[in-house]
């Protein structure tokens, strides 16, 4: 069974959101998880996967991502806090810190990324992060700045994922110290990301998970195109390549991983 564990399938991105999805079921991904990045996509998701929750199915996530913090209204934590009851919406994100684009002023971001965390916490949810650095680490460092927050509340944690990896070595195994999942995107297909292939081929079986990230970063041969859910499997394949197993091996864990983290 493949998954999906992060992709966005909001109809500002594709016309036919239900074709986007059957591509994938048509190749195989039996479990797609929507994720969202503000209230409205947030009861978008949990719409689009009401709708599909047949096997294969769509799940939703339900948060507010760190481009957006600064357009929060007064009331955003109490909304989020009923989407979050919803029955299709199985963790919180993506949530967390981007200091590339600074679309949102820091202080903010990291105000609404906490809110967030202590409201999981509150609910017993998984988080999924996003988390991205300046163009200088050095100057820019958002994971070491989000991994110190997440170590405040490690006693109370209910896990979570890294989604998207594009860190080092050491913040992955810091991620993990947190109980934290990380999970692959079709970046590992890029040749510059020799670092990130290093992690995927590192890291324990049991903490791995596969995503798209769709519509964003299609595959190093699709490169330029709308990236769809069906690609994960792109994913899948490189990650089994590196790690000298078989593609089902690979498919079968992850989605003893999800079951895990999520409960699906």
């Amino acid at each position: 069974m493949y998954i999906d564990s992060h992709c966005h399938l909001n109809k500002e991105y594709f016309e036919n959101p239900t074709l986007i999805a059957k591509n994938a079921f048509d190749l195989g991904v039996q479990k797609l998880i929507f994720a969202s990045s503000d209230i409205a996509s947030s009861k978008e998701a949990i719409d689009f996967a009401t709708s599909c929750a047949e096997n294969p199915a769509v799940y939703a996530l339900a948060g507010v991502h760190p481009h957006e913090a600064k357009e929060v209204s007064s009331t955003y934590l109490s909304e989020l806090d009923n989407l979050l009851d919803a029955s299709r919406v199985v963790g919180l994100g993506e949530i967390g810190l981007d200091y590339f684009y600074d679309l949102s002023p820091r202080n903010v971001q990291e105000k609404v990324f906490i809110e967030q965390v202590e409201l999981a916490l509150e609910k017993k949810r998984p988080i999924i992060i996003h988390v991205r650095d300046g163009a200088d680490r050095k100057e820019a460092d958002a994971t070491t700045q989000l991994l110190k927050i997440l170590e405040s509340y490690k006693k109370d944690l209910h896990s979570g994922i890294i989604h998207c990896f594009s860190a080092q070595m050491d913040d992955a195994l810091w991620a993990l110290e947190l109980g934290f999942y990380i999970s692959f995107s079709c970046v590992i297909t890029y040749p510059k990301n020799q670092f990130i292939r290093e992690v995927a081929m590192s890291i324990p079986l049991d903490k791995l998970l596969c995503e798209t990230d769709s519509p964003y970063l299609a595959p190093q041969k699709l490169r330029g195109t709308t990236n769809e859910p069906k690609n994960v499997l792109k994913v899948y394949e490189t990650i089994a390549m590196l790690r000298g197993m078989e593609q089902e091996e690979l498919a079968n864990q992850v989605e003893k991983n999800i079951y895990n983290l999520f409960g699906i």
